[in-house]
C-alpha cells in the first residue's frame, strides 16, 4: 500500500530521539489518511503540535494544501538531506576574527565578554561578530582545530554541584567589640549608586596555609588585593587593610562589608585608623557580599584551589588586579571596572 523506501542507509541522526524517526513519519502519514487532527497525532507521538504541523508543512508533496499527500519515506529523505549539511563556522573562515577571539581568550576573557565586546570595539565591522556559543563549540568540539585546545584552560570553571544555602544558625558573638551588622548599612551602599562602598574577604591557599585578601568596590566592581604572605591573624589583616585603604581618597572610603571571620577581630581599630565604618554579614550568608564572592571565583583562574598563595608577590597581585579591572563586565553594560570607576569619579573631580 505504501511506497517503497529509497535505496541506501538512513542517516544515523535519524535515530536520535531529538528528531522525528521514519516510524514516526509513517504514523503521521497513516493517521492523516484516517483524518486525525495534528494535535491528536502529536499527543500520540508525545510531541508538540507545532512539531507535527511544521513536519507536515515542510515535507508534504509540493503544491498540496494539506497533509493528504504527505509521504513518509520522501519526508524522511528530505529531513536527512537538510540535516546533512555541515558548514564551517565563522572562526574557521575568518582569520581576523579568529585572531581577535584567541587573543582575548589568552587574556582570560569569557566567550560572552568577547561576543558582547566585538560590536563595541568594531561597530562598523559586521563581519567581526560571533556568538558566545560558537566560541564554546570551537573550544570544546574535538577535531575542528578552530581554536588552540589549551585555551580551554583559560575558561572559568564553576562547581560541579551547587552548594545549598543553609539557614543561619544563632551563635555567640565572635568579637569582644560589638559588630555593626549589614542591616544598619546605609541604603546608598545597597543600590550601588555612590562609589566608595567595598566588600572584602580572603581566599585561602593550599592546606589552608596561605591567603590573599580581596576588596571589591560595589558600584564599579573595581578590585584591590591584599598581600598577606605570612599569616591571616587579626593584626596582619589590620595592617594590610589600613595600608591599602588609606591610599584612597576619603570619598572612596565610605564603608567596608566583611563576613564574620576572625581575621577582622580588630575591626574597631581599622575603623578608627581610616575613618571607614565596617559592617558584618549575617552568618552563612555569602550572597550578602555577592560582588566579592563573584570576584573570588574569577581569581581562581589565576590562583586555582590548592595553590600556595604565599609565593605571590606584591607586583604579581597588582598585575592580576589590573587585568581584572580591564575586563569588560556584563553587569556594567560591558564597561570595564576601571572605566566605570573613572566615570563615577568624574563628577566629584
Amino acid at each position: 500500500m505504501g511506497q517503497a523506501p529509497p535505496p541506501g542507509p538512513l542517516w544515523s541522526a535519524s535515530e536520535s530521539s531529538r528528531y522525528l524517526r521514519q516510524d514516526d513519519r509513517v504514523h503521521i502519514a497513516d493517521r492523516l489518511r484516517e483524518g486525525a487532527s495534528l494535535r491528536t497525532i502529536a499527543a500520540e507521538l508525545g510531541r508538540s503540535p507545532s512539531t507535527i504541523s511544521r513536519e507536515v508543512r515542510r515535507n508534504r508533496t509540493e503544491g498540496t494544501p494539506n497533509g493528504r499527500h504527505y509521504r513518509p519515506h520522501t519526508a524522511q529523505a528530505r529531513a536527512d538531506r537538510r540535516r546533512a549539511r555541515p558548514k564551517s563556522t565563522k572562526l574557521a573562515t575568518n582569520p581576523e576574527l579568529h585572531g581577535i577571539v584567541q587573543s582575548w581568550l589568552e587574556m582570560r576573557w569569557s566567550p560572552e565578554q568577547i561576543s558582547q565586546s566585538l560590536p563595541c570595539r568594531f561597530p562598523d565591522r559586521p563581519d567581526l561578530r560571533v556568538s558566545h556559543e560558537t566560541i564554546y563549540r570551537a573550544l570544546y568540539v574535538q577535531g575542528r582545530g578552530e581554536l588552540r585546545r589549551e585555551l580551554v584552560r583559560a575558561l572559568r570553571t564553576g562547581r560541579i554541584h551547587r552548594k545549598p544555602r543553609r539557614r543561619a544558625q544563632q551563635r555567640q558573638p565572635r568579637f569582644t567589640t560589638p559588630m555593626v551588622m549589614i542591616s544598619e548599612r546605609p541604603p546608598e551602599a545597597a543600590d550601588r549608586a555612590v562609589p566608595g562602598h567595598w566588600e572584602g574577604d580572603l581566599i585561602i591557599g593550599k592546606n589552608h596555609g596561605s591567603q590573599i585578601g580581596t576588596l571589591v568596590e560595589r558600584a564599579s566592581r573595581y578590585v584591590m588585593l591584599l598581600h598577606l604572605p605570612a599569616d591571616r591573624t587579626a593584626e596582619t589583616v589590620e595592617a594590610a587593610l589600613i595600608d591599602t585603604m588609606s591610599r584612597l581618597p576619603a570619598h572612596l572610603r565610605r564603608s567596608l562589608t566583611w563576613d564574620q571571620g576572625s581575621e577582622l577581630g580588630l575591626h574597631h581599630r581599622i575603623t578608627t585608623a581610616i575613618d571607614m565604618p565596617i559592617y558584618f554579614c549575617d552568618p552563612h550568608s555569602p550572597w550578602q557580599r555577592g560582588s566579592n564572592e563573584n570576584t573570588n571565583g574569577l581569581l581562581r583562574q589565576y590562583f586555582p584551589r590548592g595553590t600556595d598563595l604565599s609565593v605571590a608577590t606584591r607586583e604579581g597581585l597588582d598585575a592580576v588586579a589590573a587585568e581584572l579591572n580591564s575586563r569588560p563586565r556584563k553587569t556594567l553594560g560591558w564597561e570595564t571596572p576601571a572605566e566605570r570607576l573613572a566615570k563615577l569619579l568624574a563628577p566629584a573631580s
